[in-house]
């Protein structure tokens, strides 16, 4: 998250009534509900919404809820007992059933709108109304807002039932996706990049709902079956859900005097993010244009941050619009993600991503959602020129910002004190010609080897002799710059160590998730606790059963296999 606490609580929290005493909803009590909206939350058909920030909304309770997972390690974080998944009405409100609710959490959650914007262009046409004010949570609705162990975190039903967002769909989320979800919001934490977190799951054990999907072994891109799935909630849980899209919409209300309080909804909008997000980086007695400046600075740090973080672990977001964009700065939407194994800089996991979303052209994507972000906030400093200047300077220097992200997180990869831009020009060259796995080749390198052989283990088929012979020069090169290139106190196996923190040693492979889900699917939740235990320790040598069963390149058997190698964004 933005601020990962390193404290590990001891669980204070065992009954559900002490639970129910943390809640605390700042959102619904210092920003403006939209005053169209029901008092009860039976708000459940597409419609307009036209102002305010947020709509009161009741989840649709699952059917027959089970227990599938939660995520242990979270739990300790936030002070909980582990039993507490398992209580009767903390499945009841996070599978949906708000009556279970004590005071003083509240009968109903909460959805919110937000604008689409995808790569700095706005658009309107996906809104069914055609005006943008039907964009936003069509299936994620807050539950709950609270202080937990010192620090306030929201918690969100994803696939929660319909909203007034929903676009005329049913509002919910399958197992296969809740599924992914849970385990990869677990494994990012892991990873140490920032990221929403997976609190609990929970299927219904009676509802379904039918999706578009690939039948088994399909080399087909689009789906070509329709299969009945398990309807599931995950909880995901931030300090805030908000997003750039969101202030956009604000900001596009403000611009068109599209109501009476819209320049007031965006400042406060703006007001509540400085509040939930970044809180301990910004001075609270500044004045307000002087904290926004502060705001464009530590939003920059923490964007590239992560995208740099994104390519260091091998991961796509697939999807990168401003809508899907944290403005805490953290990784938000797990709809169409992937992670790279064979090594192409074009990897894109979603059919309909395109290259603008593919591995390597994350930095852009996240630039230009910058630029939505700088669009939006813009219109608050008109009156301050000082402030207006230093905020277009902080936005001006995005793209440098970013490149020297980039160029540590390289660096860092290589076990190299600085960044060498030859030696990295040759090493994605001979990376994209010769199909290598992303993970076990920097893995294996972190080793420090000084023969090619010892790379072998990562490479996809053997190449030739004369890509061998290349490898074998550029594994030279690196070797001289590791071993000369750093203060002389450094040993060989300090740098070693530190490259097998940087590298991670397992990796997200989709034909090894694939299988979780489909026994889920069946009721047997086995390896989705085993995957969820591995994922766990990435950096950490474990079992050589673990070591053989998921320390491989991917079977050729699997190449090019809808739901394996590429999926349709249906969840």
């Amino acid at each position: 998250m933005s601020h990962p606490s390193t404290l590990s609580a001891e669980p204070c929290v065992t009954t559900f009534d002490e639970f129910a005493q943390l809640a605390n909803y700042s959102l619904m009590d210092t920003l403006n509900a939209d005053p169209d909206a029901t008092v009860d939350g039976d708000d459940h058909r597409p419609r307009q919404v036209f102002s305010g920030h947020f709509v009161p909304v009741k989840p649709t309770p699952l059917a027959e809820p089970e227990y599938v997972a939660h995520s242990s390690t979270f739990f300790k974080e936030l002070g909980l007992s582990d039993e507490l998944a398992l209580d009767e009405n903390f499945r009841q409100v996070f599978s949906g059933d708000l009556s279970a609710a004590q005071e003083p959490m509240r009968p109903v959650g909460w959805a919110t709108g937000y604008a689409l914007s995808i790569y700095g262009t706005e658009y309107i046409q996906n809104c069914p109304f055609g005006t943008g004010n039907g964009y936003g949570d069509g299936r994620a609705i807050s539950v709950f807002e609270g202080i937990l162990n010192g620090q306030r975190w929201e918690m969100q039903l994803k696939g929660g039932g319909p909203t007034p967002y929903c676009r005329g769909a049913e509002g919910r989320a399958v197992l296969r996706s809740s599924v992914r979800e849970f385990l990869a919001q677990d494994y990012m934490h892991a990873l140490g990049v920032p990221t929403s977190r997976s609190l609990t799951l929970y299927v219904s054990k009676s509802e379904t709902v039918t999706r578009p999907w690939y039948s088994q072994d399909s080399c087909s891109i689009e789906p070509d079956v329709l299969v009945d799935n398990p309807v599931a909630i995950s909880t995901r849980v931030a300090p805030s859900f908000l997003r750039v899209g969101q202030l956009e919409l604000f900001a596009r209300r403000a611009r068109s005097h599209a109501h009476p309080n819209a320049s007031e909804e965006l400042r406060m909008i703006m007001s509540h993010l400085i509040e939930r997000e970044y809180k301990r980086d910004i001075d609270q007695t500044l004045g307000f244009t002087d904290q926004l400046v502060e705001l464009a600075k530590h939003f920059r740090q923490r964007l590239t941050s992560l995208v740099a973080n994104w390519l260091r672990v091998g991961y796509c977001q697939g999807n990168f619009n401003s809508d899907n964009c944290a403005a805490g700065g953290f990784t938000l939407d797990y709809g169409p993600f992937g992670f790279c194994e064979i090594f192409d800089p074009w990897f894109q996991p979603w059919t309909g991503g395109g290259e603008h979303f593919a591995f390597i052209n994350q930095p852009r994507a996240a630039e230009a959602n910058y630029y939505m972000f700088w669009k939006a906030v813009r219109p608050l400093l008109a009156d301050d020129a000082d402030a207006l200047e230093q905020f277009d300077q902080v936005g001006r220097g995005f793209t440098e910002a970013m490149q020297q992200q980039l160029q540590a997180m390289w660096a860092a990869k290589l076990g190299l004190p600085e960044f060498n831009p030859e030696l990295f020009k040759q090493l994605m060259q001979l990376m994209t010609h010769s199909d290598v796995d992303y993970t076990i080749f920097f893995r294996e390198l972190s080793h420090i080897p000084d023969d090619v052989s010892a790379l072998k283990k990562s490479f996809y088929g053997k190449p030739s002799q004369h890509f061998e012979d290349q490898w074998q020069a550029w594994l030279k090169s690196w070797c001289d710059l590791v071993m000369n290139g750093g203060p002389v106190e450094i040993s060989l196996a300090e740098i070693s160590t530190k490259m097998k923190q940087t590298n991670p040693k397992y990796t997200w492979r989709e034909w090894l998730i694939v299988p979780a889900y489909q026994q889920a699917i069946q009721g047997d939740y086995r390896l989705v606790r085993e995957l969820q235990a591995v994922l766990s320790y990435p950096y950490d040598e474990q079992s050589q059963e673990v070591e053989d069963k998921y320390y491989r390149l991917r079977p050729s058997v699997f190449s090019d296999v809808g739901g394996v190698t590429h999926y349709s964004c249906s969840s």
